[in-house]
């Protein structure tokens, strides 16, 4: 029902920043969750950072401390702030509800590319 477009991603330096922003068709206020999502190439999408309704986060342990998920309900757009970026991170992002729906509905996704 909801759809996700992605934007934001770019190609970075290691150390360097990137802010994803994610636009929602529909509200978001009455999604329990919603989640930040990566998938590297050759490998599965893997859930990066999520957020629920009243605020709290939940990081995978590869990111703690360095990236951080926000959401403005106002906007229907949900945020990951990106920073101290490592080339490990390097991968297309998505946005999606957590848990995401099965089958999996994915968008466009956005693409961050971190190299030297």
């Amino acid at each position: 029902q909801v759809q996700f477009v992605e934007s934001g991603g770019g190609l970075v330096q290691p150390g360097g920043s990137l802010r994803l922003s994610c636009a929602a068709s529909g509200s978001i206020f009455s999604i329990y969750a919603v989640g930040w999502y990566r998938q590297a190439p050759g490998k599965q999408h893997e859930s990066v950072a999520l957020i629920i309704s009243g605020g709290s986060t939940n990081y995978a342990d590869s990111v703690k401390g360095r990236f951080t998920i926000s959401r403005d309900n106002a906007k229907n757009t949900v945020y990951l702030q990106m920073n101290s970026l490592k080339p490990e991170d390097t991968a297309v992002y998505y946005c999606n509800t957590h848990p995401y729906p099965n089958p999996p509905l994915w968008g466009q996704g956005t693409q961050v590319t971190v190299s030297s």
